[in-house]
């Protein structure tokens, strides 16, 4: 079965058409950050607008040329280092194309779109990502007006992705004066489409995913889950080291695109729902209790998805250096992803630095242990539940055969869910 690689979804075409009144501008978006979740929503609003589609044009992902080529000189004030990159993001849509932009547009996303909304405290974003537009912008500006001399307007305003309505009023503000034209039945047509077209990828994607979930059930194989934020699909801050893990035979899952089938949501939180340890599969209170990120939100529940989902038999975690939202995740998404005896390995501390001797052994030592644990972690996995798989991924899921030579820890009884004492923890889910 073909894997499909996320980034490519950039250059896919919205499903929009725009309908009304067609404008002559190009705009640039940095490829960044949130972009790596929203982006199908900002290139669908602006065809909405009547920008046409070849004049919505995002940089190219990150890497070392990149830097050295259009950032240099420019330094960002702050130790994150996916919002340093951001500077060679900008400097390539001002610099590096053929066609001169008109519009450099980079949002401040101040709340991100996520399917736990109304079982979480907040959905806001990260706030060294929410500076970084702005912290990026003064490097372009600190002696002289770069945007300018280049004739561009740069356009940066803030939006709350996670409120609609609100959302559809700061971007008509913020282009009112830019767009000619424009009203606001205009930009809340836009916007409704947009939230649709990102709500029709994101499903796209969760189907997809489904794929993988029920190939690798039929085969009785195991796949690997990715732990990390958005933008560590991009190959310059996520060194593309899931697609290394790929090329040994194990499909991988984003954590942000898991399935949300309900038939598959059912099966596997019954148990937890049935012991009043949540009140549905989206709750996460037992286990993250101050729940105000929307990425560490995602990040939290989705461990708890591959611990408990048989076939993800392994979870990589990914943080890039110095992640101040990382630090306080680090122990409760192990302790939740090793809970029924899942392999957990992490990648911390990612910058511009790829050691790639290093990190070959690395992916050969995940593989040896994928190939040697996962039948068994696998068969343990299905033993927890009382129930069998539902159809939509059981179809003719071989019996999981022969035990591996080293078994799995003795299970505990939580509830009506069996659940592996790996850490010493009742899990998935003993606190935050």
């Amino acid at each position: 079965m073909r894997i499909p690689i996320l980034q490519k979804a950039f250059a896919k075409a919205p499903s929009a058409r725009a309908a009304g009144q067609k404008r002559a501008l190009r705009i640039g978006i940095p490829r960044v950050l949130n972009q790596w979740s929203t982006h199908r929503f900002w290139t669908t609003l602006f065809v909405e607008l009547g920008i046409g589609r070849r004049d919505i044009v995002y940089s190219s992902e990150t890497s070392e040329a990149q830097q050295l080529k259009f950032g240099k000189g420019r330094g960002a004030v702050d130790c994150c280092y996916p919002v340093k990159c951001m500077i060679g993001h900008y400097g390539e849509l001002l610099d590096g194309l053929k066609r001169p932009i008109d519009i450099l547009f980079s949002p401040i996303i101040l709340t991100v779109p996520s399917f736990l909304c109304g079982n979480v405290r907040e959905n806001m974003a990260c706030p060294r990502v929410i500076a970084g537009p702005e912290s990026t912008r003064a490097g372009f500006q600190r002696e002289k007006d770069t945007f300018a001399e280049k004739g561009v307007t740069y356009v940066s305003p803030s939006v709350s992705l996670a409120e609609p309505a609100l959302a559809a009023r700061q971007l008509f503000n913020a282009f009112k004066g830019i767009l000619d034209g424009l009203t606001p039945a205009e930009m809340q047509r836009a916007v409704d489409r947009a939230y649709g077209a990102l709500h029709e990828f994101d499903s796209e994607m969760r189907d997809q995913s489904l794929e993988v979930l029920t190939s690798c059930a039929s085969g009785n194989r195991p796949c690997i889950l990715a732990l990390g934020r958005p933008y560590h699909m991009d190959s310059g801050i996520g060194h593309a080291i899931e697609n290394e893990l790929q090329a040994f035979g194990y499909p991988i899952l984003w954590g942000q695109y898991l399935p949300l089938h309900p038939e598959v949501l059912d099966w596997l939180y019954k148990d937890l729902i049935r012991a009043g340890r949540i009140r549905n599969p989206f709750d996460i209170s037992d286990i993250w209790k101050t729940s105000h990120s929307a990425n560490t939100n995602e990040l939290l529940w989705a461990a708890r998805y591959g611990s408990l989902m048989p076939w993800i038999t392994c979870c990589i975690r990914f943080s890039s250096y110095e992640c101040g939202m990382d630090q306080p995740t680090y122990s409760p998404v192990q302790a939740i992803a090793e809970s029924l005896g899942t392999l957990f390995f992490v990648f911390q501390d990612l910058d511009e630095t790829k050691p790639a001797g290093s990190v070959r052994i690395r992916v050969e030592t995940i593989a040896y242990y994928l190939e040697r644990k996962s039948p068994k972690i696998m068969q343990g996995k299905l033993a927890a539940f009382q129930d069998a798989p539902p159809g939509i991924l059981l179809q003719n899921v071989p019996d999981t055969g022969t035990a591996s030579q080293d078994p799995l820890p003795e299970p505990v009884q939580t509830g009506s869910l069996e659940i592996a004492d790996t850490t010493n923890r009742q899990h998935p889910g003993a606190g935050s």
